[in-house]
């Protein structure tokens, strides 16, 4: 998992899940596309989220597909327990975003039950119609996908918002309009869905960051 570059005063921290493959049990290398993608956009959020007081991670899976039904989960979901569990150590008491692309936002509804999560920020998520909503449950969701992806549906994530709605905090789907999956073209639109996306999750959650987070650390 790689953390903040610069250690800031934190009020919140973003965990960062990038996608993968339906099946693969190959080692996730730093050649891998789906990482790479999510590195690129941890590069431009990062120092920006630091200036909200929000400390960014990102997690590097140990293999790069989903492999529902080899084990008894799916195999990026005991890693990002794992992240979230080490992320309570480092940070005790501070709230945590997920926020996921692809196969990375399916990660992050399936562990939005740690108690430090407090919302997921999906990007072009891969959800389907069996997909549990339980874990989030008083949490808030905002998934956002565009009319252009081939690879996961629009559709499947509106309605897995739909479906989350009853149990959340609050849910809400973004139309992104004509974006594709890859995060590749209109880079810019992606990152600033993302940065305003996880800071709506927090501004919704009443998380104090910034200098707010800040004038609270010396009151205490």
């Amino acid at each position: 998992m790689t953390g903040p570059t610069s250690p800031a005063s934190t009020g919140a921290v973003v965990l960062m899940l990038h996608g993968g493959a339906p099946r693969g049990l190959d080692e996730v290398g730093r050649r891998s596309a789906s990482l790479w993608r999510t590195t690129r956009m941890r590069a431009v959020l990062e120092p920006r989220l630091a200036a909200e007081g929000v400390a960014t991670y990102l997690l590097r899976y140990a293999v790069r597909g989903w492999n529902e039904g080899v084990a008894a989960e799916p195999s990026p979901v005991p890693d990002a327990r794992w992240a979230l569990a080490g992320l309570a150590r480092e940070h005790p008491g501070t709230p945590v975003v997920l926020l996921g692309h692809s196969m990375g936002g399916r990660t992050a509804v399936r562990v939005a039950d740690h108690p430090a999560v407090v919302g997921v920020v999906g990007l072009a998520p891969w959800l389907e119609l069996g997909d549990p909503v339980a874990a989030l449950a008083g949490r808030h969701l905002l998934l956002g996908h565009g009319s252009r992806d081939r690879i996961t549906s629009a559709r499947a994530t509106r309605a897995y918002v739909e479906r989350a709605r009853p149990v959340t905090a609050s849910a809400e789907f973004a139309d992104l309009g004509r974006l594709g999956h890859y995060m590749l073209a209109r880079q810019e639109t992606w990152n600033r869905f993302a940065l305003e996306s996880v800071l709506a999750v927090l501004d919704r959650a009443g998380v104090r960051r910034g200098r707010d987070a800040r004038d609270r650390s010396t009151q205490e």
